[in-house]
């Protein structure tokens, strides 16, 4: 009678846990700040003011964002992370001598241009300068050395010298984005 009453309860256990347990897929999570200072999460964005925060069941946060705006801007998430490292050494809280700010060194007109609301946040900050470094790649014609030089010194400076300007800075910015491209591109690692 014993054996019959747990074989009959071993399948119901089974599907109460299947059902109780979370499982994690590749959905989304978003996530709004409203104007009161209120943190809203979602999988389920219902407005446009919700931004991507990162892939249900990822634990690293900045590998998940540059790998979905990645995506989204067509981009390698490897010239993504480059730029990250060259422009703020992967720290979300730093402010250049000339203003830009956070992880993509958003100069704070340009966050505004492109609908950046806190270029602090790791993922405003991310969407704002892939959404801008898609911008700068289509305008010079997927040069990449043009695109790069203005990002760094903007898109007018590029166009005034026909290309990148004769700035010891900006000459070695696209250096060092390059060289991190490469080194990301050919590192299994994650962050």
């Amino acid at each position: 009678m014993l054996m019959f009453v747990i074989s009959r309860a071993i399948p119901i256990i089974v599907l109460l846990i299947f059902l109780l347990v979370p499982t994690f897929g590749h959905a989304g999570i978003y996530r709004h700040v409203d104007k009161y200072g209120r943190v809203h999460y979602t999988n389920v964005p219902t407005n446009n003011k919700f931004r991507f925060y990162r892939r249900e069941g990822q634990t690293y946060q900045l590998e998940s964002l540059i790998t979905h705006f990645a995506q989204k801007f067509k981009l390698d998430s490897s010239l993504i992370k480059a730029v990250i490292k060259v422009e703020s050494d992967f720290n979300p809280q730093v402010v250049s001598s000339k203003g830009a700010q956070g992880l993509m060194q958003l100069m704070p007109e340009t966050a505004r241009e492109i609908g950046v609301k806190n270029p602090f946040d790791p993922s405003d900050s991310i969407y704002g300068g892939s959404f801008y470094l898609r911008k700068m790649l289509d305008s010079f014609d997927l040069n990449l050395d043009y695109a790069l030089a203005a990002y760094n010194a903007g898109p007018g400076t590029v166009r005034r010298y026909g290309g990148i300007p004769p700035f010891e800075e900006t000459q070695n910015y696209v250096k060092r984005v390059k060289h991190y491209f490469d080194f990301y591109s050919r590192s299994k690692d994650s962050l």
